[in-house]
């Protein structure tokens, strides 16, 4: 691209971000913000990133309307954030762009039999804690959304460790948890997903309270769907403690919940988040197509 094409290029996007300044929504008391008066298509100037940035921090999850990126413009955005990491860790990436993973409908991580337990926390889950260094951040787009159902909710996970009691933020300030990516219940031996997991084994020990890196606030670490144990801990000594702090992470006012459109794209801290996946899709006959890039992020550190 010559000289001329980028001034005239740059010269556009500085007019249409003068006409619409960016504003930012709150949705709800602790969690979730609406950003209005951006266009992700094109490389955004140094304020605008920084004012996402910060919105990212203070509301957790971030959600953007009338977003239609391609892959490659998917992918520039989240390099302004960040290095995205490859796909997924297990089940890789589209074809021709390893930064991105297919969340389709029918991925091979839905593809198995039998039903388990279901409780409140069933499902929830902070992307990859059984890395040993987890993604920093996760931004999807949704590109085949179904009229109705389909919704994704999220949940603060630094607002849910401020609202322990005392002496309970004093107990986990110094515990750790065993995080590992294991075949989801119901899964038989021959099952494509569950090979693939058993195959590319992920298992991590991290802190149950994470200091994080940018705010210093303390959140509490525990993905239900990753987090196995406590270290250190009799079998029955850990699961009583982690369902109470499981049922506590997805009390209702910590969490937001969003209604999907084509276009539309979340953006969250999974450092200080944990979200849930729709399962209602699954009993209507639309087909839901989003994308989703992770960002490197750092090895958890503790009180």
């Amino acid at each position: 691209m010559t000289e001329a094409v980028l001034d005239q290029t740059e010269n556009a996007t500085r007019s249409r971000h003068s006409e619409a300044p960016l504003t930012v929504h709150p949705l709800s008391a602790h969690i979730g913000a609406r950003i209005d008066g951006v266009d992700l298509r094109a490389p955004l100037p140094a304020a605008e990133v920084a004012a996402i940035r910060a919105a990212l921090l203070k509301w957790k999850v971030v959600f953007f309307r009338d977003q239609h990126l391609s892959h490659e413009q998917h992918i520039a955005f989240a390099r302004q954030f960040g290095a995205p990491t490859v796909g997924h860790p297990v089940f890789g990436h589209v074809d021709g762009f390893p930064e991105l993973y297919s969340v389709g409908k029918h991925r091979k991580a839905n593809r198995f039999e039998g039903q388990a337990v279901q409780r409140p926390w069933t499902g929830w889950h902070t992307d990859v804690t059984a890395a040993v260094n987890p993604p920093a951040a996760s931004i999807l787009r949704g590109v085949v959304i179904p009229p109705y159902g389909g919704d994704t909710q999220w949940t603060n996970l630094v607002a849910a460790y401020q609202a322990l009691s005392e002496p309970l933020r004093g107990i986990v300030d110094g515990l750790r948890g065993v995080h590992r990516f294991t075949p989801p219940a119901g899964a038989s031996a021959t099952d494509e997903f569950a090979r693939a997991v058993r195959s590319r084994a992920l298992v991590s020990e991290h802190p149950l309270v994470r200091v994080h890196p940018e705010t210093g606030e303390r959140a509490l670490y525990v993905s239900p769907s990753f987090l196995k144990h406590l270290s250190g801990f009799a079998p029955r000594e850990s699961q009583q403690l982690l369902e109470l702090l499981w049922e506590h992470v997805v009390r209702s006012e910590f969490t937001v919940r969003f209604k999907w459109e084509p276009g539309s794209i979340a953006f969250w801290d999974n450092r200080a988040t944990a979200h849930l996946a729709p399962t209602d899709i699954f009993d209507l006959d639309f087909d839901r197509q989003l994308y989703r890039i992770t960002l490197v992020g750092d090895v958890p550190v503790g009180v």
